[in-house]
């Protein structure tokens, strides 16, 4: 498959826009060592316009990875602490009276911001995590018979702990869904654990990240992936991906066409990062586990029940065309 480098610059852009994505990871490499690939993923789902998930035990920096990404990409950042006495009214905000104008008054929740860090979502009961449901899905929320439109560019990143956890409340799959990809970071290779802990405080390491883009130059980017070319054959490629879960006995269920669309905006996503103007093969096998291990659950009577067992079957089990 022919392809050409994607090499155009923005118009008052000071470097092209694959080059200045490497600028960015960079920088977030910087301070979460070693995570290279995760780190580009991350970035990927952003750049496609999705939520992301980041599901690991306490300590191995999820927290650092998010206030890092939304650093860079220079956008307003929040932080939700998500416990189990959350109500939805702190995420989203509440009506407060005005005795002054005798009215009541709307006041905005850390919800409206560009970039909200929903801190362990899954310690918080199902009602509080319902609440993001709309805000995730159509960028705006409702509250009192008003609907408020969100900023734009918005991006939630949830970070959760193993559902074997004491506290723990496992988002519904209807919530899951709503995340475009789901990542883990891992404990670091030696290596990059001595360098961690010989160091500089990661917290001092986030003051020092500039950032490189803005929000008009987000969405420009954003509008730029969009653009990234998907050929028939690999429609195709995807589909086959899909029907093939749809009818594996190893699956309680098949995938949706969400997860089709999922899996299309964040190959054209990663397409950019490589500096190509189309998708290839690769890139949706790059992205598969990020983007379908969290909406397939291994039937009771399969050995593997992890999720990147399960996609490497799906993958394997479908020829490149």
């Amino acid at each position: 498959m022919n392809y050409k480098p994607l090499n155009e610059p923005r118009p008052d852009a000071m470097v092209p826009t694959p080059k200045l994505l490497e600028l960015a990871i960079d920088q977030v490499n910087e301070v979460i060592l070693g995570k290279d690939r995760t780190v580009r993923l991350a970035m990927c789902c952003l750049l496609a316009r999705g939520h992301l998930l980041i599901e690991d035990v306490p300590g191995v920096g999820k927290t650092t990875l998010a206030h890092a990404l939304a650093a860079v990409l220079g956008l307003e950042f929040k932080r939700i602490q998500f416990t189990s006495d959350l109500l939805p009214a702190d995420i989203i905000g509440v009506s407060i009276f005005d005795s002054e104008n005798q009215t009541f008054r709307f006041h905005n929740g850390p919800i409206f911001t560009s970039v909200v860090l929903a801190d362990e979502i899954n310690r918080a009961t199902p009602k509080a995590q319902s609440a993001l449901l709309e805000a995730m899905q159509e960028r705006q929320v409702s509250a009192e018979g008003t609907t408020f439109r969100l900023p734009d560019p918005f991006f939630v990143i949830g970070t959760q702990n193993p559902r074997h956890q004491v506290g723990t409340f496992p988002l519904p799959e209807s919530q899951l869904d709503r995340f475009l990809m789901r990542i883990d970071l891992g404990y670091p290779d030696p290596e990059a654990e001595r360098r961690l802990l010989k160091g500089t405080d990661r917290r001092e390491l986030l003051q020092s990240i500039k950032p490189l883009l803005d929000a008009s130059t987000l969405r420009y980017v954003q509008h730029r992936a969009a653009e990234i070319r998907v050929s028939d054959a690999l429609v195709d490629y995807i589909q086959a991906l899909l029907n093939a879960t749809r009818s594996a006995p190893w699956l309680v269920r098949g995938l949706s066409p969400r997860a089709g669309l999922a899996a299309t905006h964040s190959a054209r996503a990663w397409a950019m990062l490589e500096g190509r103007d189309v998708v290839l093969p690769e890139d949706v096998q790059a992205v598969a586990p990020s983007v379908f291990g969290h909406r397939l659950e291994a039937a009771e009577d399969v050995d593997s029940s992890s999720s990147q067992d399960l996609v490497a079957q799906l993958i394997k089990s479908i020829p490149i065309p």
